[in-house]
């Protein structure tokens, strides 16, 4: 397993997913609902090419630390955790414009 490559994936992918979480945001704001909605299933299928990464490196480390950690790997995982939370809250912050809409 090239570490660097699977470091990359994940924080392209945790990327991606949160650049589309914003936009949907934004597309919110604007009452434009579907898009928004649209934006966030393009964001949850980034952030599972992401989680799945993860969980291959998970399987390959198998709790014995035979994948170094380095500070890239933890920048990744962070990026990657804090990308999963803006979905959440992104999602929930759509559902209320939603809401208001109505």
């Amino acid at each position: 397993m090239d570490q660097e490559a699977v470091v990359m994936e994940i924080i392209v992918n945790a990327g991606e997913a949160r650049s589309l979480c914003y936009e949907a945001l934004g597309k919110a704001k604007k009452q434009e609902l579907d898009q928004a909605r649209d934006l966030l299933k393009q964001a949850k299928g980034c952030l599972n090419k992401a989680h799945l990464t993860q969980t291959q490196l998970i399987e390959a480390d198998q709790g014995e630390g035979k994948v170094p950690m380095t500070l890239v790997m933890v920048h990744a995982q962070d990026h990657l955790m804090t990308t999963i939370l803006a979905h959440e809250l992104v999602t929930e912050m759509v559902g209320m414009y939603e809401n208001l809409a109505k």
